[in-house]
């Protein structure tokens, strides 16, 4: 496999932000989900993705996985066999984000246990009245 033999694009930004881009790209849906899994499991075959993103379509992770793919985020590798063995995995730019998804992954259960206590606050002090 080749990463570089491929176009690697990122989505046009109407502002001309870098970071804009980035996030256009990060934000499709199912996106982050599939990159987290990626990052979480390493290099693992399409059926296998699609058990582990429960309810994503196999038409939508396939269009995901094609975007990430010409973004140069993720790699492609097909086995010549019957049926054909396709598994996919981080690149070396998908890698450049394990850091940043590690980042907003802290950020998330951080706030999550937050708003959990804040529920629990928000009860007690209601049952107390």
């Amino acid at each position: 496999m080749n990463e570089l033999a491929k176009p690697m694009t990122l989505p046009a930004s109407p502002m001309g932000c870098p970071v804009d881009s980035l996030l256009r790209l990060l934000m499709g849906p199912w996106t982050t989900y599939i990159l987290y899994t990626l990052q979480h499991q390493g290099p693992t075959r399409f059926g296998a993705l699609r058990r582990l993103i429960p309810g994503i379509s196999a038409k939508v992770l396939s269009e995901r996985l094609k975007m990430l793919e010409h973004a140069g985020v993720i790699f492609r590798e097909q086995k010549s066999s019957i049926p054909p063995q396709v598994t996919y995995g981080l690149t070396v730019r998908g890698e450049e984000l394990r850091s940043v998804i590690d980042a907003l992954e802290d950020v998330a259960r951080r706030w999550a246990a937050e708003d959990a206590g804040g529920m629990i606050a928000a009860t007690e002090a209601a049952a107390a009245e």
